[in-house]
């Protein structure tokens, strides 16, 4: 009997860590539609029509697992099921001393709209317990591929 394995987004995101220099390799979390059935990937391209969202965690390594599996669950149970969701990706350093939340909406003012939502406080108090965080709301101005 043969085993299928999962297949993983065609893109890998490899990062340098600010200052640190430190190589980031990507940990795929499956991306879920609002309705929580259809699978999106994340797709990277210019232009305006998708808003990326980029959260960068700083965290000691004891807790980095801790920290991706509360950004898995936190994707799972709230984010997926936000208005203008398209995709979620965690990534954890192979340092072990950061975590990246890659996320893709259709606009600001979805991001905007979760962020007044009473669940995500604590949430976002969970996520601070455990690493300190810098959010970065951005637009794709470049893309090259092989």
């Amino acid at each position: 009997m043969s085993q299928t394995k999962p297949t993983l987004s065609r893109r890998t995101l490899v990062a340098t860590g600010a200052g640190a220099g430190a190589l980031l390799a990507a940990q795929a979390v499956p991306s879920r539609g609002q309705n929580g059935t259809a699978k999106t990937e994340a797709t990277i391209r210019t232009g305006n029509d998708i808003t990326t969202l980029v959260n960068v965690f700083t965290v000691e390594p004891a807790n980095q697992q801790k920290l991706v599996q509360l950004l898995k669950e936190g994707t799972e149970a709230f984010f997926s099921k936000q208005p203008g969701f398209i995709s979620s990706s965690v990534h954890a350093s192979t340092e072990g001393e950061r975590a990246i939340n890659y996320s893709q909406w259709r606009s600001a003012k979805d991001i905007e709209a979760f962020r007044k939502d009473p669940r995500f406080s604590p949430y976002v108090q969970s996520l601070a317990a455990l690493s300190k965080a810098e959010t970065i709301l951005c637009e794709v101005v470049e893309v090259n591929h092989a």
